[in-house]
C-alpha cells in the first residue's frame, strides 16, 4: 500500500524556503535532532504553502502563508497553531503541533511545524490499483460524514477553545462577509452573484446552534489508513477553523460532494470520487448526518446555496491572485472558470431548493 501514500515533489517555483535559515532556526529550537535537512512541496493545495520538512529523525510538516495573499486574516499561523494545540489532545485526527515561528526574518512570513500524519489522501480520482469497490465507497462516506459529526460534537469550552469565535449572528457575518470579499478580489463580471446575495440575505435561517466547525471539510483535507482507506486518521487544513452554525461547515462539506447525475459542468469541478458506485449522495449524508447528531436539516438547502456562494469566491480570490501575478502556480488559471460554474449551481439550489 506504500505506493498509495500522499507524496511530495521538488518546491515550486517561487515558493522555495531558505534551506540555511530554517536550519539554523531547527537546530536553535530543537538541537537534540540535528541531521541532514531535506525540504519538498506538497504539490496539490490552494491555500496555505505546506512542505514536507526532514530533519535528522524529525518528520515534519511546514505551513506558512501564500506568496503575495491580500487575505491576511486567512493566514493566521499562530492560530491555526494555537488551535491545534488544543484540538489535538481531544481529536486525535487533528495533527500534532511542534513549533510555531512568528519571526518573519526566518522564512518571509510566521510559519509552523506540525508531525507528519502518514496515510493516504483521497483526490479526484482513486489511484489505479486502490480498492474502491462500492463497500469502500459506502463505508468511506460514513466515515467522512461520522467525523465530522464527532467534530460537531466536541465541548469547545472543555477543550479550551471557547473563545475562538462569535457564534452568535454567525451567519449572518459569514453572508455579508462573503459577499463584501468576492468583489474585494473581482477581476470578471459574474452575473450571478448578485441574486445570489440578496436571496442569501433574504432567507437567513434560525441558526442551528453553536459548535467547532472546520469550514473547509473535503475528502482530500482528509487522511485515511494505507491499511484501511475506510478509516480517517488525519483531517488536515484548520486554518479557517472557528465557532459557528455546524450546518455551515455540513453544506461546506457537500458543496464540494458531486453526486453522478450532477450537470456535466458540476462534473468539471468534482474534488473527489464521489461519484464512483456506492458512494452516498449529498441527500445521503445530510440525513446521516442528521441521524448521528440530532439536528434539524431542514433548512439544508440555503447551507448549501452559501457553501457553493463562499467557496466561489474563494476560487475567485485566489484567481485573483494569479490574475494580478501574485503567483506564478498555473493551476490557478482555471479557478476563474470554476468560480462561474460554483455560482451558477449556487443560483440554481436557490432557486429550486434542491441540494
Amino acid at each position: 500500500m506504500s505506493d498509495f501514500l500522499d507524496k511530495t515533489r521538488a518546491v515550486r517555483s517561487g515558493e522555495e524556503l531558505d534551506p540555511a535559515r530554517l536550519e539554523a532556526y531547527l537546530r536553535e529550537h530543537l538541537s537534540q535532532n540535528a541531521g541532514p535537512l531535506a525540504i519538498e512541496q506538497f504539490p496539490s493545495g490552494h491555500s496555505n504553502l505546506t512542505y514536507s520538512v526532514r530533519w535528522g529523525d524529525l518528520d515534519l510538516v511546514l505551513r506558512r502563508p501564500p506568496f503575495g495573499s491580500k487575505v491576511k486574516a486567512a493566514h493566521d499561523m499562530g492560530r491555526e497553531f494555537r488551535v491545534l494545540s488544543k484540538l489535538h489532545k481531544a481529536f486525535a485526527q487533528a495533527p500534532e503541533p511542534v513549533l510555531y515561528c512568528e519571526d518573519v526574518e526566518v522564512l518571509g512570513a510566521p510559519f509552523y511545524l506540525m508531525k507528519r500524519i502518514r496515510g493516504v489522501i483521497i483526490r479526484r480520482d482513486p489511484p489505479e490499483g486502490l480498492d474502491f469497490s462500492p463497500p469502500v465507497a459506502r463505508r468511506l462516506s460514513e466515515s467522512f460524514v461520522d467525523t465530522l459529526a464527532a467534530l460537531h460534537g466536541l465541548d469547545y469550552e472543555a477543550i479550551g477553545l471557547g473563545d475562538l469565535g462569535k457564534p452568535v449572528g454567525y451567519m449572518q457575518r459569514q453572508v455579508e462577509g462573503w459577499i463584501k470579499r468576492y468583489y474585494g478580489s473581482q477581476t470578471h463580471d459574474i452575473p450571478e452573484v448578485e441574486p445570489i446575495s440578496r436571496w442569501m440575505t433574504a432567507n437567513l435561517p434560525a441558526e442551528s446552534g453553536a459548535s467547532l466547525i472546520h469550514n473547509d471539510y473535503k475528502y482530500d483535507n482528509t487522511i485515511v489508513a494505507a491499511d484501511d482507506i475506510t478509516r480517517i486518521i488525519g483531517v488536515l487544513d484548520w486554518e479557517m477553523c472557528t465557532l459557528g452554525d455546524p450546518l455551515s461547515d455540513l453544506g461546506t462539506a457537500i458543496c464540494y460532494w458531486i453526486n453522478a447525475d450532477d450537470p456535466g459542468e458540476m462534473q468539471l469541478i468534482r474534488w473527489a470520487p464521489t461519484t464512483v458506485p456506492g458512494s452516498m449522495t449529498r441527500a445521503e449524508l445530510v440525513a446521516r448526518y442528521a441521524e448521528k447528531t440530532g439536528r434539524d436539516t431542514s433548512q439544508m438547502a440555503f447551507y448549501y446555496v452559501y457553501a457553493l456562494f463562499k467557496t466561489a469566491v474563494i476560487a475567485q480570490q485566489i484567481y485573483y491572485r494569479y490574475h494580478h501575478g501574485m503567483t506564478k502556480d498555473e493551476r490557478f488559471v482555471a479557478f476563474l472558470e470554476a468560480a462561474k460554474i460554483m455560482m451558477r449551481a449556487s443560483l440554481r439550489a436557490a432557486e429550486t431548493g434542491k441540494y
